[in-house]
């Protein structure tokens, strides 16, 4: 790779000892003892080794930096630079030994990840002879002797649209098919965009909805957009997406940018005809999974997992195909190459198969359009729906959107299960078996975060288990306190679990403005502080003078429940307590969840008393893992055995149900 910059009128360096890093943020150049490791997901600066001594003047023009991933970043530079390998980046760790950074493991056999760090965590002083002597410093920093050469960090998560974002989930599917005589009376585009638009809390980049009337194999009816549902399928838009059959897409980027091309249900044209798919999750072996494709000839366009997916969709299986295409047998092929992490809705010109992968680690489920006369749909309580004729199906990542479709709820998908839906019914056409010595891995964050409180998995609704969540931290991190509350919406469910338990009574003590947007999309610390007094106001007539248990559902970074508490103490609180209804997070997610990286999540800088020391609460407790898990588990029909039932906790235990593959990149 080479760097080239603006020629110095003075191609001699200057005589000084010391080398200078450019600030990508304000155009200077920075004095520093070693040359750049710069990290192009946050624009900073992450290790430094020796280079040609550089003006310290401000730069009066930037140059650009082009690499093979079309995108660009400013840099200033008056040198040229060029190598093929560079400086190892220092490693914030628990272990103190300095050893090879590009190797290193945890001691569960987590592969490091590549950490982000602020020039306050560049450790000058890490001894460079890292193979026979320990680094002696208070960051444990993990580092190599620099080269001299600048090393372009790039990663899976390059260019993602949520680099600076808290926590959230990738995306939302949805498929809904008409059954007997087509055309069907049942609207299939209004009952995908209604599924969709259940489904917002999921993804709020993008949205797209892909229909077909069950005749051509050859075109599909599209619209795709960026943005939120009700702003993408206007009245024009939805009297183009004619058909008997149809699937949507939700999304929020984790692997890809956040752009129209990453937009999804995906389309290809195969030799059999057209084929969409549409995807939640990430794949945790992508790059192999990319090489595989590629050497078969195949072009990639995106960087997204899901075009991947697609593409290799239209590969042929090793056993071969005698009368056309056998898709079952593509997508088995497809689930034994990528067994993490997925839930997939795909269509052909009169069918959808719908897909989760063998772990069970991303939710779909089954629900029947019922006729408008059905004794379910008018009075909910006569019959459960199960017996009517249906009138369509439907599969989404959550059931929270069926009676809004006139729809009743099924069931699950099951781990492994690939479904088809036709015009005739829906049947289960083939079952992926996990490794035998593998569990279940259904996300436990669906429950605590991500899923709507009234959606169905494995049994129960999620608000029940959010309540049990709150009962559990009650028993405990119990309080003498005079009244509970919750930071509205997210943790009310588990406040009442934990009024509930405790006897304390429960009482709103946060009015919240539904009209300002949710604080992980502000682009700084201090806006996202700004926006939290933006998005709450106290109800000061029930705050002062109260000692308050205040109930969150997680802390990711730290940024939002300090305002929060200043709020409170402002409208009169004598004391408040911060209970959080999970446990800390302290791993990055590789499976379809925003989880930031190590060194952002603010359990892996602060203990409970440091944390609540530096929010300003009384005292904060996190719920256990154990009680978590208990938690989840005290009102499922069927508990954990035999591999069915089990939950990922990756997250919080930094345990990967499928361990990390050789080639994880980011």
């Amino acid at each position: 790779m080479e760097i080239y910059g603006v020629t110095s009128p003075d191609p001699s360096p200057p005589t000084n000892s010391s080398s200078n890093v450019p600030d990508l943020d304000h155009g200077h150049i920075l004095n520093s003892n070693h040359g750049p490791t710069l990290d192009f997901d946050s624009g900073t600066v992450l290790n430094y080794g020796s280079i040609p001594a550089l003006d310290s003047t401000p730069c009066p023009a930037f140059n650009k930096i082009s690499i093979s991933l079309t995108v660009t970043v400013p840099i200033c530079t008056r040198f040229k630079m060029e190598g093929p390998t560079g400086p190892f980046n220092c490693k914030i760790s628990n272990d103190s030994a300095c050893v090879d950074s590009e190797n290193a493991t945890y001691p569960n056999g987590e592969i490091m990840e590549r950490l982000r760090v602020d020039e306050s965590h560049i450790n000058t002083e890490c001894i460079s002879d890292c193979g026979t002597k320990d680094c002696q410093t208070k960051n444990n920093c993990r580092c190599e002797s620099t080269k001299g050469e600048v090393k372009i960090m790039k990663n899976k998560r390059f260019g993602r649209g949520a680099v600076e974002s808290g926590l959230t989930h990738e995306c939302g599917v949805f498929g809904a098919i008409g059954t007997g005589e087509w055309p069907t009376q049942v609207d299939v585009a209004q009952v995908i965009c209604l599924g969709l638009v259940a489904l917002q809390h999921r993804g709020q980049e993008s949205a797209g909805i892909v229909t077909s009337e069950g005749k051509s194999a050859r075109t599909f009816n599209t619209h795709k957009g960026m943005g939120l549902i009700n702003n993408i399928f206007n009245d024009e838009a939805m009297r183009k997406l004619k058909g008997n059959l149809g699937i949507g897409h939700t999304r929020y980027s984790t692997s890809a940018a956040s752009e129209e091309v990453n937009c999804q249900p995906f389309v290809v044209h195969t030799a059999h005809g057209a084929l969409a798919v549409a995807h939640n999750g990430e794949l945790v072996n992508c790059s192999s999974l990319r090489k595989m494709v590629l050497g078969r000839g195949v072009g990639l366009s995106t960087h997204s997992d899901s075009e991947l997916i697609t593409q290799a969709l239209c590969l042929n299986p090793p056993e071969g195909e005698t009368n056309g295409p056998d898709w079952p047998a593509r997508i088995n092929h497809l689930m034994r190459l990528a067994p993490l992490s997925y839930s997939l809705v795909i269509m052909l010109k009169d069918k959808i198969y719908a897909v989760r992968d063998p772990y069970g680690n991303r939710p779909l489920c089954l629900g029947k359009i019922l006729p408008l006369g059905s004794s379910f749909l008018m009075n909910g309580c006569a019959k459960n729906g199960l017996d009517d004729r249906a009138e369509g199906w439907v599969v989404s990542s959550e059931s929270c959107g069926f009676l809004s479709i006139g729809a009743r709820y099924v069931r699950e998908v099951l781990p492994g299960e690939i479904v088809e839906m036709s015009r005739h019914g829906v049947r289960t056409v083939d079952v992926v078996e996990r490794p035998a010595d593998k569990q279940q891995a259904f996300c436990i964050f669906e429950y605590v975060y991500f899923a709507r409180a009234d959606s169905m998995f494995e049994g129960q609704m999620v608000y029940s288990a959010r309540l049990q969540c709150g009962r559990m931290l009650a028993r405990e991190s119990p309080v003498d306190a005079d009244i509970v509350s919750s930071v509205p919406e997210s943790g009310t469910a588990a406040a009442h679990g934990y009024a509930r338990q405790s006897g304390i009574p429960f009482m709103e003590v946060l009015c919240k403005n539904r009209y300002v947007g949710r604080t992980f999309i502000q682009p700084s610390t201090r806006l996202r502080q700004l926006g939290v007094a933006k998005k709450f106001g106290a109800l000061s007539e029930n705050v002062r003078g109260k000692r308050i248990v205040l109930i969150d559902d997680s802390i990711v970074r730290g940024n939002t429940i300090g305002p929060i508490i200043k709020l409170l103490r402002d409208a009169g609180a004598a004391e408040v307590h911060i209970r959080i209804a999970s446990p800390p997070l302290k791993y990055p997610c590789y499976m379809g969840i925003n989880i930031p990286t190590r060194e952002e999540l603010i359990a892996n800088k602060l203990d409970s008393a440091q944390l609540a020391q530096h929010v300003g609460a009384d005292s904060l407790e996190y719920l256990s893992v154990e009680g978590l898990v208990s938690a989840v588990h005290y009102n499922m029909k069927d508990l954990p055995s035999d591999g069915v039932g089990g939950h990922c906790t990756a997250c919080l235990t930094g345990e990967y149900p499928g361990g990390l593959p050789d080639d994880v990149d980011w």
